[in-house]
């Protein structure tokens, strides 16, 4: 029999409520403050127009319900970054949790946004930064998303033509022509950062344009592009065909950041509850899988076949494995180079609309704290990964290092606005 507080609630819904009231809201002073001044009725209105309750409520709780819709479609972009997502339909993780998943493979990321805008797509991979972008409608129409689960953290780096083999030090590329896989990236914002933190303007001083993943190494080989900071296996693809090399790893940047995630409507999430529950534990049970290395050629195996990656296994197993040659005739053995953590910690958000801010792609202010809690569900995520046996971070938010060039540097969620103002060169 279910416990019931004084109230006649349930403490563990109260518990999932006041948590996300204190991360929208602030802190307990921040939550304490608004229900003063509209009342706990008001208030509680104003959270559920802009925040899944109810998928919340379902995912903290891990209840059972029946699954509302088991056929679904899962978007993803053929690169490593998306792993557990792929994986999860060859390897069984979907069918373990009572779904039948087709997973639909796109060309770009514009293509995935239109997809499960359009409703083709039930749930999507998608780059970090696009469910903040979709959700406050810059770039696209606005639509509320949520994205409850990072897919991969690093695994994404800087690669060269073999002609730039000379090039020490970002100030050597000025002039140099970029791509990124889409505005809204985890690329675009940590090569704008690399090239800005030695003194280049990276809308002055070089090129930086959007090619999608798979038309990368052709345009690398066709002189087209000096270099991009892409996703793999595109960066190892050019190390393989010989044309490129790997000049710097993101997680040499920025270890443990994160590139890609598993996302969905909030619309949908709360429509089909259990099938929005079903889908988060069948991706996190298939994330903390690829983050045990002895998996990862196993999981090469699976993901590297047509109908997915389309890739060589050997090109596959080397960004997995994290041994591999770098185009420079080095062989390199970094364990780290691509990792799996599903966590999706608000502060990396916050870091993600500084960006945005720092570059003008956000003109207007940003309540920072609120848009991180209303799309990243950390609170819920961490629930699901209890309920599954996983260890989860106990704080939805951390300051996170920044490590490029040697020089440590810190990054504090709480003071974002401040952190926008330190950068020499920035458009805001």
């Amino acid at each position: 029999m279910k416990r019931l507080d004084g109230n006649g609630r349930d403490p563990m819904e109260r518990a999932v409520e006041r948590s996300i009231e204190r991360a929208v809201f602030g802190g307990e002073t921040g939550r304490r403050e608004f229900m003063r001044l509209v009342g706990a009725a008001t208030a509680g209105a104003a959270l559920a127009s802009v925040f899944p309750m109810g998928a919340a409520r379902a995912l903290a709780q891990g209840k059972t319900g029946p699954i509302e819709k088991k056929d679904l479609k899962v978007g993803f972009i053929p690169i490593t970054c998306a792993t557990p997502i792929i994986m999860a339909e060859p390897m069984g993780f979907y069918r373990k949790h009572g779904l039948n998943v087709q997973v639909v493979k796109a060309s770009g990321w514009a293509m995935i946004r239109d997809l499960s805008i359009n409703k083709e797509t039930d749930a999507t991979h998608m780059l970090t930064p696009m469910p903040l972008a979709i959700s406050m409608g810059i770039g696209s129409q606005a639509v509320p998303y949520v994205m409850p689960a990072i897919e991969n953290i690093n695994g994404q780096a800087i690669t060269l033509a073999n002609k730039h083999k000379g090039v020490k030090r970002a100030r050597d590329m000025k002039g140099f022509k970029f791509a990124v896989p889409f505005d809204y990236s985890m690329h675009n914002f940590l090569l704008r950062y690399v090239l800005a933190e030695d003194g280049l303007d990276p809308d002055r001083d070089v090129q930086i344009r959007v090619v999608p993943p798979p038309e990368m190494v052709a345009n690398l080989r066709a002189g087209n592009l000096d270099g991009y900071l892409g996703p793999d296996p595109f960066n190892q693809r050019a190390v393989f065909e010989e044309i490129g090399f790997i000049w710097m790893l993101s997680k040499d940047i920025w270890p443990g950041h994160p590139c890609c995630a598993f996302a969905a409507t909030r619309e949908f999430s709360e429509k089909f509850p259990n099938t929005f529950q079903a889908l988060v534990r069948a991706i996190v049970d298939a994330t903390q899988y690829a983050h045990d290395p002895g998996h990862r050629k196993e999981i090469a195996r699976a993901i590297a076949p047509r109908n997915f990656l389309n890739q060589p296994v050997e090109v596959v197993e080397q960004v997995l494995t994290g041994t591999f040659p770098d185009g420079l005739g080095n062989t390199r053995t970094v364990a780290d180079r691509i990792d799996f953590d599903p966590f999706p910690y608000q502060s990396m958000a916050i870091w993600i609309l500084t960006q945005m801010k720092r570059w003008g792609y956000v003109k207007s202010d940003v309540d920072y704290k609120k848009i991180a809690a209303e799309v990243y569900t950390a609170t819920s995520t961490r629930e699901v990964m209890k309920s599954l046996g996983y260890k989860a971070p106990s704080q939805n938010a951390t300051k996170h290092t920044f490590v490029l060039g040697g020089k440590p540097k810190v990054f504090n969620p709480d003071r974002p606005e401040d952190y926008v103002k330190s950068f020499p060169i920035r458009k805001a």
